[in-house]
């Protein structure tokens, strides 16, 4: 099992744990931060399931219907997560709101201080697992995970902090404010994971820094003129790209296929952690200056 696919069912235990705790904890208490707790660990539960899912379809072997493969279904995966983290945001704000007109005293405080502590242990050995993971691998649905539970262990730490106060001053509004902050620094949070599983999944090209890699690893090569025309995509964990090498047109196809197999090897060494395929096309001359139209 890859490495990434043992994460998520990691997660996926942890979050189930989580759940059963809170909301039991959540329902007896009152405290509408401890159930926004609980929701968003039940939202973890399926975005973990979801994860572990688009992982074990996303590292299937191209097809005769997915000529490509199918790993665009991490950033999709990314996507969703960041949507359902939005929604959960905005259900905690609804709730809290609720609260904060109507307002009601929260009971069992002892168990619901507890159940964060808890809650805080697990989750901070869990981001600190995912974090390792993303490092390694560069996976983007782990790496989107890892920004989740990381966002968990800041809100869960709020409310025990509020609980706390709670406890001292007995001002009930302590609570669905926490709440609403919560549920903002959620939204916060969600925006990025979604920008950049849609920039993915329109095929927006690599950053400025990796592709000044590439233009290094072709100026590298004594034997190519030049280039033009380099475009690139990511998609998962796979890094696309195509791009005209110019030659003199004296070179012989042999030594010209050399220096591309040359290139492959070079792109791949960029980006150790991804699979990159590259498409070069052999030119003897820049037919970039060319007017194609005659």
């Amino acid at each position: 099992m890859r490495l990434e696919k043992k994460a998520t069912v990691v997660s996926t235990s942890v979050a189930a744990t989580l759940v059963f705790i809170k909301m039991i904890v959540g329902v007896l208490s009152g405290s509408i931060a401890v159930l926004a707790s609980a929701i968003d660990s039940f939202l973890d539960l399926t975005v973990s399931l979801f994860n572990y899912f688009a992982l074990s379809n996303a590292e299937k072997d191209p097809d005769d219907k997915f000529h490509f493969g199918r790993s665009k279904i991490e950033p999709l995966a990314a996507v969703i997560e960041g949507v359902v983290i939005s929604f959960s945001a905005l259900f905690i704000l609804y709730e809290s709101f609720v609260k904060i007109l109507h307002p009601r005293e929260m009971n069992y405080m002892n168990e619901a201080i507890g159940v964060m502590v808890v809650s805080i242990l697990i989750t901070a050995a869990l981001v600190y697992f995912l974090n390792s993971v993303a490092k390694k691998t560069g996976n983007m649905v782990i790496k989107a995970d890892a920004l989740h539970y990381k966002t968990d262990l800041f809100s869960n730490g709020a409310i025990l902090f509020a609980l706390a106060l709670i406890s001292i001053t007995a001002e009930q509004l302590i609570d669905p404010i926490l709440g609403v902050l919560i549920a903002v620094y959620m939204i916060y949070s969600a925006v990025p994971i979604i920008k950049e599983g849609i920039l993915m999944l329109l095929d927006a090209a690599l950053s400025e820094e990796d592709i000044q890699k590439l233009v290094a690893a072709i100026e590298s090569e004594p034997l190519a003129n030049d280039y033009h025309d380099l475009k690139t995509r990511a998609s998962g964990s796979h890094i696309f790209l195509t791009v005209h090498i110019v030659f003199n047109d004296k070179i012989s196809l042999v030594d010209a296929h050399a220096v591309t197999d040359s290139l492959e090897e070079k792109f791949q060494k960029c980006f150790e952690d991804k699979t990159v395929h590259a498409l070069i096309h052999m030119d003897p001359y820049d037919d970039s200056k060319v007017d194609k139209k005659h």
